[in-house]
């Protein structure tokens, strides 16, 4: 399996970037969808992202149309996610998350804290914690509302990093 670190992520506004940016930071990453009853979990992870930013938690909020839930491109779900949630945290353009044209990022991510269904995104708002060392993956399912995931997001936040 590849470096976490080696790996690249798109803004919504087409710029990329290396995920080294974010080393010795916990990250939450979701594969998002605006058109999705679980859409609401974006005041969820806003509220997270408020309270542990300081912190150092970072959150990066993926659109995805897998599942045919999400608008046309990922600079209007980013638009979506501002004005109707409240989303200040970084968004992305819109990538696959299963399938031949998976994204690089997802196919670590899914390799590295394999679900129920082994390798494959279940649904929207599957969220994955990688660790300050880019390192251990504690995947959540869709349904797990995002304060479910403090305990987790706390001992991320009061581990050291290693490098």
């Amino acid at each position: 399996m590849s470096d976490f670190y080696a790996l690249t992520a798109t803004l919504e506004d087409g710029t990329t970037y290396p995920l080294s940016r974010y080393r010795g930071r916990p990250i939450i990453i979701v594969n998002t969808a605006t058109k999705c009853g679980f859409a609401p979990q974006f005041e969820q992870l806003q509220a997270l992202y408020a309270k542990y930013q300081a912190q150092g938690l970072v959150i990066l909020g993926f659109p995805s149309d897998q599942f045919h839930q999400e608008l046309a491109n990922g600079a209007e779900a980013a638009e979506a996610c501002r004005t109707t949630w409240g989303v200040t945290f970084p968004m992305h353009q819109m990538l696959a998350v299963n399938g031949e044209q998976t994204d690089p990022l997802f196919a670590w991510l899914k390799a590295a804290a394999p679900g129920a269904l082994g390798q494959t995104v279940k649904w929207n708002f599957t969220k994955f914690l990688v660790d300050r060392d880019g390192q251990t993956v504690t995947r959540f399912a869709p349904k797990t509302a995002p304060e479910k995931m403090i305990p987790a997001i706390e001992a991320a936040l009061a581990a050291p990093a290693s490098h």
